[in-house]
C-alpha cells in the first residue's frame, strides 16, 4: 500500500504507549495437541466498482464489525470517477460503500452532492453505518476538507445522520445495533488543542448517540473535554473513551501516529437509564476499552500505578474491573485484551521489546481466569462464539480449542496473498485483506468448507491435519523497546480513510 493511503478519518491506536523497557516473563500454558483437523476455505472477493481496488474499515480497536453472522460483508471500493477532493495527486479515484451478500456486490451509493462514501459496521439484522462527504467544504479545519457526515443504510434507504446540534461539520459512526441506535464521535466548534480523533480539526471530539433522527452529545467523564463512543450492544449499552481531566498522561500520549489520547483517559459505559459512568481502572492514568459483548462485559487494557505497564482487564457490573494477570503477577511487559465473545472468553496479547506479539485466550474457570498461550507470534483480532480465534503478525493464523494455531494460507487455494486477518463470525467465516492477482489491495471473505456451508462451488471438503504450525521466537527477550511497529500493524491503524485524501488502495 503506497503513501497515498495513509490519511484516514481516525486511527486510534495505543501501541506506542506500550514502548517500554520489558522482560517477557509470561509462562506458556499451551496444551499438547494431537491429531486436530481443520477445514479448507474457499475465497470470495467482492470485486470493485469500476476502480482498481477495495478495502475494509478495520481499526485495531475497537473490534472490527464489517461482517455479521448472516455472512454479509461491508466496506468501500474504488470507482472509475475522479475525486475532486484528492489532496495527494493522481491516481485518486472516488470510492463508494459496498455490501457483499450471497456473492453479489452492491454499490450503496453516497450522500446527495457527495463524491465518496464508505461503510464500516453492519448489525446482525443488516443495518449499516459509515460515512461520506456531502460535497460542501468544511470551514473549520486549517486546510481544505469536505464536510463528512455519518450515514445509516437501512431497508434500502440512506439517512444522513448530520452533526452535533452544538455545531461542527464532521461526524463518524463506529457502531449500530439491531434497534437502529448508532454511536460514534463528532467534532463540535469549540477549539481544543488536545482533541483526539482525526488530527487537524483542532476542535473538541464528542461522543454521540443517534436514534430516530436525533443526535445526542453523551458528555464526558469528570472535567474532561473530549470523548468518543466506540461500541453499542443489543441492549443499548454504549462503551467509549473520555478524557477525565486536563492532566497529561505519558502512557496515553504515546499512542502512535499522533492519533492518541494526550490527557488522562478512562473508558465509560452509558445507557439511557444510568447515563455515563466511569468503569474505573487498575491504578494508572489510562484505561482503554476495546470490546463489549451483549452481556455487558467490557475488555481492554489499563495502566497500573506509576504508568509503567498496561495489563488486560475484564469488567462487568457485578464484579467491576478484574486484572486478567493479577495485580501481584510481577510481569513487567505490556499485555492487552482486544476482544470478547458472548460466552465471556477473552482474546488478547503480550508484546516484547522487539515488538513480537504473543496471543492468549483467557477463560473463567470457577473464580479464576485461566490463561492459554496460542503458540504463535501474532496479534489476535477476533474471537467468535465457538472460541475460534484469528489474527495476524508473523503469520495469519486460525486457532481452535483442541488444536494448535495454523497458518490460514495453508487452508486456502494457492496464490492468495493475505496481509491481515480482521474478523471471524459465528459461522466460522473470516474476513481478510490482501492483494489480488494484479497487485491491488482487496478484501476477501473466506468460507469454510464444512457442514454449515454445503455445496459451495470450488470448496475442498477434505480435512487437513494441523501439522504445519508456525513456530515463534523465544520469549526470553530483554532490553530497550523498539520504536517501530511492524508493517502489518501499521496497515491496521491506517484503515480509516478520508474520502479524497487517501488515494487509491494500491500496494
Amino acid at each position: 500500500m503506497n503513501s497515498k493511503t495513509r490519511t484516514r478519518m481516525i486511527a486510534l491506536t495505543l501501541f506506542a504507549a506500550l514502548v517500554l523497557p520489558l522482560q517477557l516473563a509470561a509462562q506458556s500454558t499451551a496444551k499438547q495437541h494431537h491429531q486436530h483437523q481443520y477445514h479448507h476455505y474457499q475465497v470470495i472477493a467482492p470485486g470493485t466498482l469500476g476502480g482498481p481496488g477495495n478495502a475494509l474499515i478495520a481499526p485495531f480497536f475497537p473490534r472490527t464489525g464489517v461482517l455479521n453472522n448472516q455472512g454479509t460483508l461491508v466496506g468501500w471500493a474504488l470507482t472509475s470517477a475522479p475525486d475532486p477532493y484528492c489532496g495527494n495527486g493522481p491516481p485518486c479515484d472516488a470510492n463508494d460503500a459496498f455490501q457483499l451478500q450471497d456473492g453479489v456486490t452492491t454499490d450503496l451509493g453516497r450522500l446527495p452532492g457527495g463524491f465518496n462514501s464508505q461503510s464500516q459496521w453492519i448489525s446482525e439484522n443488516g443495518l449499516i453505518v459509515g460515512g461520506g462527504d456531502n460535497g460542501q467544504p468544511d470551514p473549520l479545519p486549517p486546510f481544505p476538507l469536505p464536510q463528512l457526515h455519518g450515514i445509516l443504510w437501512a431497508h434500502g434507504g440512506m439517512t444522513d445522520l448530520g452533526t452535533l446540534p452544538e455545531g461542527g461539520y464532521f461526524s463518524s459512526p463506529l457502531g449500530v445495533n439491531n434497534r437502529g441506535e448508532v454511536v460514534g464521535f463528532a467534532q463540535n466548534a469549540v477549539p481544543d488543542p488536545n482533541s483526539f480523533g482525526f488530527p487537524g480539526y483542532g476542535t473538541q471530539t464528542r461522543a454521540f448517540y443517534w436514534k430516530n433522527g436525533v443526535m445526542q452529545d453523551l458528555g464526558t467523564l469528570g472535567t474532561g473535554t473530549d470523548a468518543a463512543a466506540a461500541l453499542i450492544n443489543q441492549r443499548g449499552q454504549v462503551v467509549g473513551w473520555s478524557y477525565t481531566n486536563s492532566t497529561p498522561s505519558a502512557i496515553c500520549a504515546g499512542a502512535g501516529f499522533g492519533y492518541g489520547f494526550s490527557l488522562t483517559t478512562s473508558s465509560f459505559l452509558w445507557d439511557q437509564k444510568n447515563g455515563m459512568r466511569d468503569i474505573g481502572g487498575l491504578g494508572g492514568s489510562c484505561t482503554i476499552a476495546t470490546d463489549l459483548n451483549n452481556r455487558g462485559q467490557i475488555v481492554g487494557l489499563s495502566a497500573l500505578p506509576g504508568d509503567l505497564v498496561m495489563h488486560p482487564f475484564v469488567w462487568d457490573a457485578a464484579t467491576g474491573m478484574t486484572d486478567l494477570l493479577g495485580a501481584s503477577s510481577g510481569l513487567t511487559n505490556p499485555f492487552f485484551a482486544l476482544t470478547i465473545n458472548e460466552l465471556g472468553v477473552v482474546a488478547g496479547s503480550a508484546v516484547d521489546s522487539a515488538f513480537n506479539f504473543y496471543p492468549f485466550v483467557w477463560r473463567k474457570v470457577g473464580n479464576k481466569w485461566k490463561q492459554t498461550d496460542l503458540g504463535v507470534s501474532s496479534v489476535p483480532t477476533s474471537i467468535n462464539a465457538s472460541g475460534q480465534v484469528v489474527g495476524y503478525g508473523s503469520i495469519s493464523f486460525l486457532w481452535e480449542d483442541g488444536g494448535p494455531a495454523v497458518d490460514l494460507s495453508t487452508l486456502m487455494p494457492p496464490n492468495t496473498s493475505l496481509i491481515e486477518v480482521n474478523q471471524i463470525n459465528d459461522r466460522g467465516e473470516i474476513v481478510t485483506q490482501g492483494t489480488d492477482a494484479n497487485g491491488n489491495h482487496s478484501a476477501f471473505l473466506l468460507i469454510p468448507c464444512d457442514e454449515k456451508h454445503p455445496g459451495v462451488e470450488g470448496c475442498d471438503y477434505s480435512l487437513v491435519e494441523a501439522s504445519d504450525v508456525a513456530s515463534r521466537p523465544s520469549p526470553a527477550v530483554s532490553g530497550a523497546a523498539g520504536r517501530n511497529m511492524p508493517q502489518s500493524l501499521i496497515r491496521q491503524t491506517n484503515r480509516y480513510r478520508i474520502p479524497g485524501f487517501g488515494g487509491s488502495p494500491r500496494n
